[in-house]
């Protein structure tokens, strides 16, 4: 009986169990049959982006990984690189010239540079600004800083005077060191320096360090000679205020108006550096950098490949087209680093088998072009492009990592919350969010421009804003009530665009597309237009105000250097190649153009002066004659005739 009840038992169970398996499975059917009716768009979109998502969610899920390991045992960037340099003292962290410096000769350099700003009475809280050249000491240096718990604002080598006045007292530093090079610039400013600030020079490499600084006669305190007489300090874990505690100041690149110094600390280096290392990097790789270090890209992504993953770095001083393959071959070089406009200089130097000798299997940055981006992959033989995007001070960070041409990174289309950053619609005139009934911002849809942001969160890496020391500059790049009332977000001020399958595209900066013939006429678009029909020169593009006229007509500033240009061959190409309201109504001709320390062209003098022949005095103007498509010479005549209406444009 008992055996006849157990068997009819075991009956039921199996078939509950099978009926409710038919109904999963039925039910499953169902909703892929509904969504394949009814979202077949979703689907085909979910299917395509899905491997790309996973893979990006992986590497942020790893990022996170990290960062709640150094947030729970509090740990600095000085303290992670001593768990590197345990691992592997005597492999090569830095490449400089014929030099090669291993991890253990880089800690024992900044252990040395710790025990010497300690004599000196920096501990934590104090302010020592860095203004060097490219060299491996210079990491060293502020890591010996941060081990006391200072804070080293890195400061632009090619700033003088006002500007770089300006960097040292915005960030209220209670110490400079500055490369000897440098002695001249800060000679100039020294009458305005507080009388407070412990000035202190370096060399490299020290020769007769005695007698250099005897023979200057400037009095000043050589940092080298005291480094070389002082023992490392015995290691400790950094008396600093932990992960999330600041380490560097990095100071924006000046495209417009004074330098402002962004906020880095441990915890959004440790994010910058594992978000591309996670990407496509491995800590065997021997990356190639020629960035200034006093930047982000070159001082906190690629100098953090060393400090945090054990990866070799290969340091220059500055860039060379020309030797950029020819060195990453010489060095070994697995991975390459760019940014702004390197990648179009390097492809603009004559093919040769160089071209595709060298190891260089990903190159990795922001700025490189979508024209050029193709004909640079296969020129080059590169297999990887890992294109980011990403704010000094702020926290919309994003990255390309399937190497789709153009794209800067995306936007998941199945899961679009799970990295809260999103394009939201604003005026084309003013920048500012428009905003729905309810006062909230509105997400602009596929192919629509919109301003780019990052949600702010506490205690995320990822989404914590520190913005910049100047309270008040910060608070200028908040928005709140975005996405619901309360909340905010950092907002970029660039203007980016979606596609379907959310891939993300560069437009323009806020305030760089203008109007022109009731048409909206982007900068970068037009740029990138003119430099590629220019054999790839540098172009600038700015719109210029015509009295009585409406809208702002399109200014170019064009580089010609050897006097080669054919005007009115480049007319004949614009005209193929931009629609009639996009082509420059007029053009200035220079020899060279105004650059920042990180390839990005300078607009802001150039927009101000505008096509007046005589605030232009040393590059020749032209306007463009819209009946005959040529341009022709403009001087004050053709000015005043512009400006009064006789020459219609």
């Amino acid at each position: 009986m008992i055996a006849i009840v157990g068997v009819l038992g075991a009956f039921v169970a199996v078939s509950l169990y099978l009926g409710l398996c038919l109904t999963l499975i039925c039910s499953i059917a169902l909703g892929a049959i509904y969504l394949l009716v009814f979202h077949s768009r979703w689907c085909y979109v979910a299917i395509k982006t899905a491997p790309r998502d996973l893979r990006a969610l992986c590497c942020y899920a790893k990022v996170l990984l990290l960062a709640r390991k150094c947030a729970r045992n509090n740990l600095t960037v000085p303290d992670i690189f001593h768990e590197v340099v345990q691992k592997h003292p005597n492999k090569a962290c830095f490449l400089f010239q014929d030099e090669v410096w291993t991890f253990k000769e880089v800690e024992d350099f900044s252990l040395r540079m710790t025990a010497v700003m300690k004599a000196q009475g920096v501990k934590k809280g104090s302010i020592v600004g860095l203004f060097t050249s490219n060299c491996p000491e210079m990491p060293a240096l502020w890591l010996g800083n941060a081990r006391l718990g200072a804070v080293t604002p890195l400061i632009n080598t090619n700033q003088r005077g006002k500007a770089l006045l300006h960097s040292i007292n915005v960030a209220k530093c209670d110490v400079l060191i500055f490369s000897e090079e440098y002695l001249s610039a800060i000679q100039d400013i020294s009458s305005e320096l507080d009388t407070s600030l412990k000035l202190f020079k370096f060399s490299r490499p020290s020769l007769n360090s005695a007698k250099s600084e005897e023979a200057s006669g400037d009095g000043i305190p050589n940092l080298t000679k005291l480094i070389e007489a002082t023992p490392p300090a015995t290691w400790t874990k950094a008396d600093a205020d932990g992960f999330l505690g600041n380490i560097l100041y990095i100071y924006t690149s000046g495209t417009t108006g004074l330098p402002k110094a962004a906020v880095i600390s441990n915890s959004r280096f440790i994010f910058m550096a594992s978000g591309m290392h996670h990407m496509r990097l491995n800590s065997d790789d021997i990356v190639y950098c020629t960035l200034p270090l006093y930047h982000t890209a070159g001082g906190v992504v690629s100098v953090g490949q060393a400090l945090v993953f054990g990866c070799t770095v290969v340091l220059k001083t500055k860039f060379s087209a020309s030797q950029f393959f020819p060195d990453c071959a010489k060095y070994k070089a697995t991975a390459a680093h760019y940014i702004g406009e390197m990648c179009r200089y390097v492809l603009a130097t004559p093919p040769s088998p160089a071209d595709k000798q060298h190891n260089v299997r990903v190159i990795f940055g922001n700025g490189l072009r979508p024209q050029i981006w193709t004909e640079f992959v296969e020129r080059f033989n590169i297999k990887y492009v890992t294109e980011f995007y990403g704010a000094t001070e702020g926290n919309a960070n994003i990255a390309n990592t399937d190497g789709t041409p153009g794209a800067i990174g995306f936007v998941s289309r199945i899961f679009p919350s799970v990295y809260p950053i999103a394009i939201i619609k604003v005026d084309q005139d003013t920048g500012e969010p428009v905003r729905d009934s309810s006062g909230l911002c509105q997400i602009a849809g596929p192919d629509e421009p919109g301003v780019f942001i990052g949600k702010i969160s506490a205690n995320n890496p990822s989404r914590e804003y520190l913005g910049y020391v100047d309270k008040a500059a910060s608070d200028k790049k908040i928005v709140k009530d975005v996405f619901t009332h309360g909340d905010s977000a950092f907002i970029s001020g660039d203007i980016l665009v979606a596609d379907e399958l959310g891939y993300l595209f560069f437009r323009d900066r806020t305030g760089d597309t203008f109007r022109w013939r009731g048409e909206n006429v982007s900068t970068s678009e037009v740029e990138a237009a003119i430099s590629r029909v220019a054999n790839h020169r540098d172009a600038v593009v700015y719109g210029v105000l015509i009295p009585n006229t409406e809208g702002r007509a399109g200014m170019c500033g064009l580089v010609d250097a050897d006097n080669t240009l054919d005007l009115e061959q480049l007319a004949l190409d614009l005209s193929r190649e931009l629609p009639a309201y996009a082509r420059p109504v007029f053009l200035r001709i220079m020899s060279a153009m105004d650059m920042t320390g990180t390839y990005k062209i300078k607009k802001t003098d150039l927009q101000k002066e505008g096509f007046d022949p005589s605030l232009v005095k040393n590059d020749k103007l032209y306007y463009l004659d819209t009946k005959q498509n040529k341009y022709k010479p403009l001087g004050r005549e053709e000015f005043e005739n512009i400006c009064n209406g006789k020459i219609r444009l």
